[in-house]
């Protein structure tokens, strides 16, 4: 289905339509055998509170991006190749129905769709192109992952030290290697994590006693375990104007 659908002038003019409601700001889709499978809005778990997200999934890709005009205008594109991607479950918690993780060695969130029906078919043709894209090259499914962030409304309080209350003064940080969020005296070490950045980012205290000691995978928390369990916090939201947080402390 997927290779006749390749070379289709319904499949071209569909990826045309996406490229152009990005615009110039972002990166061309058309290629040689890429497929757009399907497209639609998922709430997507950003560090501040969960947005609406515009998610398009094709045979090799995954792109998302912020909705400026649904349908017509997104800006802030993301482009995740699918074979670095593994995918999990998340057990409904309050408002949050119906998500599950996606997991990469450079970034790990988490998305809800608006039915169970969805999110179904949304893992199920992941899963699938994911599948279908390691059987044609014939590698195997990447067992890195980056740590999926700790929303601050979770965290009142830095998550190791348990002491230090966040202010506007006292500010959040998370940690990149567990994504816990912690106040700046428990994350003032760097450490080179090269599937994340070319440069030492930031880790707690913890993390980097294990790194240094070589115990790399220790340190990395069951995420899907952490959102399947009420926040131990009360929520604390603030503004957020932007979506993304891979520069921000």
């Amino acid at each position: 289905m997927v290779d006749r659908l390749a070379n289709s002038e319904a499949n071209t003019r569909r990826i045309s339509i996406v490229e152009n409601c990005f615009g110039a700001a972002g990166q061309p889709l058309t290629i040689p055998g890429r497929v757009l499978i399907g497209e639609g809005v998922l709430t997507k778990l950003c560090r501040k509170k969960p947005k609406a997200r515009q998610f398009f999934l094709f045979n090799d890709i995954l792109v998302y991006g912020n909705i400026v005009i649904q349908k017509k205008k997104y800006n802030k594109q993301h482009i995740i190749p699918l074979e670095n991607v593994t995918i999990d479950s998340i057990q409904d918690e309050g408002d949050l129905r119906n998500g599950w993780l996606i997991k990469t060695p450079t970034k790990s969130f988490a998305v809800y769709a608006a039915t169970a029906t969805e999110k179904s078919e949304w893992m199920s043709h992941i899963n699938k192109c994911v599948s279908d894209l390691l059987s044609k090259s014939g590698k195997t499914p990447s067992n890195e992952h980056a740590a999926v962030w700790v929303p601050d409304s979770e965290a009142t309080v830095c998550m190791r030290c348990q002491k230090a209350k966040f202010t506007p003064v006292n500010r959040r940080h998370h940690c990149r290697k567990c994504g816990f969020v912690v106040c700046g005296p428990c994350s003032e070490k760097r450490f080179l994590l090269p599937s994340q950045s070319s440069k030492p980012v930031r880790i707690c205290d913890f993390c980097y006693d294990l790194l240094s000691a070589g115990e790399m995978t220790t340190c990395q928390p069951t995420r899907s375990d952490s959102y399947n369990q009420s926040p131990k916090f009360p929520l604390n939201d603030v503004s957020d104007d932007d979506d993304d947080d891979d520069s921000s402390d």
